[in-house]
């Protein structure tokens, strides 16, 4: 909570120096290798000189079999990582691969050039360079998120970058997740991560690491086939109507955790977005994020004077109309955002398994 805490404050100050470690850049990097060879690497959101995506990719470039680096730099050419982007021109740097055989980029194989601008990544030169790439890695700020995968999209480029699990609820980027067009990539341990920044941390002492804030939420979000995205999560629980509740204004039932989604429910399922980092989207098919959006056609159930009685009381939970609720011994419920789902696996095993029946008309 204290990392969620820290991360809101940042971005309600529009504040967005969270400088990403090397050690997590390897532990997430490491599984996209097949991608990199060839390609043009893009990191549009680091000062270059003391960016940690810059260094993996420098000193791997031969190793990854890249064809050029690029790496830019908003405003400030100072090596202070928390420098108040007041310089008067931004730089971005070039780097087409070892020279002399040392294997290491040495200053004078990597080119530097100068920005007529502040080296925003919306600015008409970062544009351009955009255009030269073919993948896009590194950490955007947090505040910007919504526009920077906007003109990912637009731009039709390949990414891996870092992001709060929060923005899968976002309206720009809901749709997309849904249909398959971003998913998670493999996370951070623990569903958290310690990121080098000048904001206070108010970790507990275990988690305390000097220089560092811990946020906890954040993940990697990517349109590059990973293995994991094709893996089943395992299902073990079985179906109880007591156990499951169902929605009052949707036909669907509430599931608290990923791990308790039943393997015997072929209906509709309202899961925690933290289901998404297990997501197969052969195993599973997503419906939507809440209600919102959904029609009759779906199983929302209009709202009938039964049910308008309860909307204030479900407005005094801090709920919408797109929520789901349901009923705890006459209570109306309101549980975390939900992503409804459906499986898509069994009813295609029932399917094969059940004998035809020839229809015949009476």
């Amino acid at each position: 909570m204290a990392g969620n805490s820290n991360l809101n404050k940042a971005k309600n100050a529009k504040k967005d120096e969270f400088y990403t470690q090397l050690v997590d850049i390897e532990n997430e990097l490491k599984h996209y290798k097949e991608h990199f060879k060839g390609k043009t690497v893009l990191c549009n959101c680091d000062d270059p000189r003391v960016s940690n995506f810059f260094h993996y990719f420098s000193y791997g470039f031969e190793h990854l079999g890249l064809k050029k680096l690029i790496t830019t730099c908003y405003k400030s050419q100072n090596r202070d990582l928390f420098s108040k982007n007041d310089s008067e021109r931004a730089i971005w740097l070039e780097y087409n691969g070892d020279k002399n055989g040392n294997r290491i980029p040495d200053p004078e194989e990597i080119g530097i050039n100068f920005f007529n601008g502040d080296g925003d990544f919306r600015s008409q030169e970062c544009i351009e360079l955009l255009k030269q790439s073919d993948i896009v890695v590194t950490n955007p700020p947090f505040s910007l998120f919504r526009e920077y995968v906007a003109q990912l999209i637009e731009y039709d480029k390949k990414f891996i970058i870092v992001g709060h699990q929060n923005a899968i609820k976002y309206k720009e980027i809901f749709p997309l997740i849904r249909d398959n067009k971003i998913w998670l990539g493999y996370g951070f341990k623990g569903g958290a991560g310690h990121f080098i920044s000048s904001y206070e941390d108010v970790a507990t002492a275990g988690d305390h690491r000097e220089g560092m804030i811990r946020v906890s939420g954040v993940n990697w979000f990517t349109n590059l086939e990973i293995k994991k995205r094709h893996e089943d999560l395992i299902l073990y629980k079985t179906y109880n109507p007591d156990e499951y509740r169902k929605y009052e204004n949707f036909d669907a039932i509430n599931v608290d955790k990923t791990s308790d989604i039943p393997m015997d429910y072929d209906g509709y399922m309202g899961v925690p977005i933290t289901f998404m980092d297990k997501y197969n989207p052969e195993q599973f098919e997503i419906i939507g994020l809440g209600i919102a959006g959904l029609g009759l056609e779906c199983g929302v159930r209009p709202y009938t004077i039964e049910h308008k009685k309860y909307r204030k009381e479900i407005q005094k939970c801090g709920a919408v109309d797109g929520d789901l609720y349901f009923m705890v011994d006459g209570v109306v419920t309101v549980p975390y955002s939900r992503i409804l789902i459906r499986r898509k696996q069994q009813a295609q095993y029932k399917l094969a398994a059940e004998p035809s029946i020839p229809f015949t008309s009476k």
